[in-house]
């Protein structure tokens, strides 16, 4: 069974209602980057930290995988899928997929604000319970933070995402301009023969020597030409 490597990103999860970050309109229109994802951010104001990531739960709560993650996820009935994303949003697990690798952390969990990797005091909220209020503790007795990798901080999962693409026989990228790095920098392990496909809607500036196939529409319509794409490949 051939492996599907997916690397997504906003634009995977913008048709399903979530709001974007770097887009116009994005939440870093509304919100300083530096004030809600940051750790300096959170130790200067960390109620309106929770409070910000506290609305992204009631947000996420509200909306529905769109026609791209469920594709995706019927796609393993036929290949090995491996989705690596750098969205915090559980939408490609509610849509069935099985494997999926997060850079940037869940928005459903939360964690020790100590020692904020330790799978110790990693917490997942019930959708009847998504808020946490200062003074909600972790079992190591700090404050709960959000699960998220901020601005400034190691991505714990880049490695494991680095040898998934080097594993991959067939490359999908998904809604992500290719700008934020480390995740920006996993096609240079991508194998040599191995085909990479974009799907994004906008033109996208590929500061790479590899050569890929570029569909150039949203996540859900993208999907159903690489569909087809792939019963040739």
């Amino acid at each position: 069974m051939k492996r599907l490597v997916v690397l997504t990103g906003a634009g995977m999860s913008a048709e399903s209602g979530i709001s974007t970050f770097r887009d116009s309109g994005g939440l870093w229109d509304t919100y300083r980057v530096e004030d809600v994802a940051t750790p300096e951010g959170w130790a200067r104001d960390p109620q309106l930290v929770t409070e910000f990531y506290n609305i992204r739960r009631r947000e996420l709560l509200n909306v529905r995988p769109c026609r791209g993650h469920e594709l995706l996820a019927q796609l393993e009935q036929d290949y090995e899928v491996n989705i690596i994303t750098q969205n915090v949003d559980n939408l490609h697990e509610r849509a069935g997929s099985h494997h999926v690798l997060h850079l940037h952390g869940e928005l459903m969990k939360v964690t020790s604000s100590r020692d904020p990797d330790n799978p110790r005091y990693i917490e997942t909220l019930p959708p009847e319970r998504p808020e946490v209020k200062l003074g909600d503790r972790a079992k190591d007795g700090s404050q709960l933070r959000p699960f998220i990798v901020w601005f400034g901080e190691a991505v714990p999962n880049i490695e494991r995402a680095t040898k998934l693409s080097a594993e991959a026989d067939i490359y999908v990228i998904i809604g992500t301009s290719l700008n934020v790095y480390p995740a920006a920098g996993l096609i240079h392990y991508v194998p040599e023969g191995c085909p990479i496909y974009l799907i994004d809607p906008k033109p996208v500036q590929w500061n790479s020597i590899r050569s890929f196939t570029h569909i150039q529409k949203g996540a859900s319509e993208g999907m159903k030409e690489f569909i087809e794409k792939l019963k040739i490949l």
